[in-house]
């Protein structure tokens, strides 16, 4: 930043603070960083990276250094270059999302620790706060959160709450918060119609009664009772299943829910109601028992576990470039069919003894890559339900499909978007023939080269363009990353300690 744009942020900065009656502490807390490194900031004595002034645009919701429109954010990679060294698996996004909207069952404190700083959970975070939830980061990971009363749900923030998928699980523990109220609609990824009527099926067996009008849900609560319920999930999804649980944790009387995801966040989602006293029997199976407390009142910690997504695309990341990479922290319950399949191709790697995750019940251990021939798979790649490949997963191995000899089928059953996004990896040299809205035939090897790609709606497909650039020699820019900055975490920086070269840039 030049002297100029400094003094300008300062005075921006020392503005915007003053007009929301913060002090520097204040702000400080929401930045995750010390007072004094904010006063430095409003002395223009401190250099700003883009990271740090976009998170200040988004807490001032006013543009720092352009007046005018927001710019998009981009990326530029200097390509086929050769990683090595470590890097850290981060905690789960899908966790963490789950996490805060259980948040608001416990009456007392919840802190939850290591909590991804991405803007799926900013979004979450900004309509729990704009309801009356108290959300005060302690430091940059760690949330504290505390729920008053009686909610404000009248003053739900519409905008936040339609930016994200996720908002269609504040239903469960919302419960019989009001006797009515409206929940925009749900917004996320661009992946085709993925309804939500499986969740209104599950929430029915509760009596709670939902109305789609203009832009809205109408949602008119059940009326109290004590009565024990069973039924099956006609979809094993794991929103729908997380939807369920927050329900069933804070109604009395005992919940069996059949067909039910044993992933990963509906693990991590279970044993933080359990710390809250909600006795909850089959975590991990598909079959869960659950005598729910109709008040929860606790102080307690929790350290959402490693996410599984984020391992596959760093382990993707050292495939892809033929390195030798570890990446620490794989929940390796949760990637063992992910790395029989990366064996049956060919690929080399090294799996470390097992150890305990901070919520003291997640294994995991350390995955090694090594520079491998890849062969294509004899059978297609497919997603199945937990403990099958994980469907977020999926797309990555048609980036790892480009580097093996031969032709991989990969049938991505679930989304009949996501297969026409990924061949936007022709682009960057791939071979990727679509042969229906969810089946691709992937031919390699290929000679990856540099190219400039806008970053489709979904993000799985953007991140796995980030990756094959990696491979591509030469420079390549990828367009308008807001979508990976909704599931990841600096993502680009933490390639860049094992060895990347990437930059961000705005025009």
């Amino acid at each position: 930043m030049t002297q100029e744009t400094t003094e300008h942020v300062a005075a921006m900065l020392r503005d915007a603070r003053t007009e929301k009656g913060w002090t520097q502490g204040q702000l400080a807390a929401e930045l995750g960083t010390s007072q004094s490194a904010v006063a430095r900031m409003e002395q223009g004595k401190q250099n700003l990276s883009l990271k740090m002034i976009q998170r200040l645009e988004t807490i001032f919701d006013r543009s720092i250094v352009n007046v005018g429109k927001p710019q998009m954010t981009h990326l530029r990679v200097e390509g086929g270059r050769t990683l090595s060294g470590a890097v850290d698996v981060n905690s789960s996004k899908n966790a963490g999302v789950a996490l805060l909207c259980a948040s608001l069952i416990n009456r007392g404190t919840t802190v939850l620790r290591r909590l991804a700083r991405i803007e799926e959970v900013n979004r979450i975070v900004e309509v729990l706060t704009s309801i009356g939830v108290e959300c005060t980061w302690l430091n940059d990971t760690d949330l504290r959160l505390r729920r008053p009363a009686v909610l404000d749900l009248d003053a739900m923030d519409v905008d936040a709450a339609r930016r994200t998928r996720s908002v269609i699980m504040l239903l469960g523990p919302l419960l019989d918060e009001s006797e009515e109220y409206r929940l925009p609609y749900a917004g996320g990824c661009d992946l085709g119609t993925r309804t939500v009527e499986p969740h209104m099926q599950a929430l029915r067996q509760f009596g709670l009664a939902v109305e789609a009008t203009a832009g809205f849900y109408a949602v008119q609560a059940p009326s109290a009772d004590t009565l024990d319920r069973s039924f099956v999930l006609t979809e094993r999804g794991d929103t729908v299943t997380e939807n369920a649980i927050m329900a069933a944790a804070h109604r009395e009387g005992t919940t069996v829910i059949r067909n039910a995801s044993p992933n990963y966040m509906v693990q991590d989602l279970c044993f933080y109601l359990q710390m809250l006293g909600v006795t909850i029997e089959g975590v991990g199976t598909t079959t869960l028992k659950i005598t729910g407390r109709p008040v929860i009142d606790a102080d307690i910690e929790y350290f959402p576990s490693e996410d599984p997504i984020e391992a596959m695309s760093l382990i993707t990341a050292g495939v892809v470039t033929n390195s030798e990479v570890t990446v620490r922290r794989v929940p390796i319950e949760f990637m063992e069919i992910e790395l029989a399949t990366l064996d049956q191709m060919g690929q080399q790697v090294e799996v470390s003894g097992e150890y305990m995750a901070r919520n003291g019940r997640t294994r995991l251990v350390d995955v090694t890559t090594k520079p491998s021939e890849l062969r294509a798979p004899e059978d297609k790649i497919h997603p199945m339900p937990f403990p099958g490949l994980n469907i977020d997963n999926l797309p990555f191995f048609a980036v790892i499909a480009a580097n093996a000899t031969g032709q991989t089928m990969i049938h991505d059953w679930v989304y009949e978007n996501r297969a026409i996004y990924l061949t936007e990896l022709n682009r960057l040299g791939a071979q990727v023939q679509l042969l229906d809205p969810h089946r691709i035939y992937v031919n390699g090897p290929t000679k990856w080269r540099a190219a400039e790609v806008g970053c489709p709606p979904a993000l799985r497909p953007a991140a796995c363009l980030l990756l094959a650039m990696l491979a591509a020699r030469g420079v390549s820019e990828l367009r308008n990353i807001y979508v990976i900055e909704r599931g990841y975490e600096d993502l680009a920086e933490r390639l860049n300690t094992i060895g990347a070269k990437i930059e961000y840039f705005q025009d």
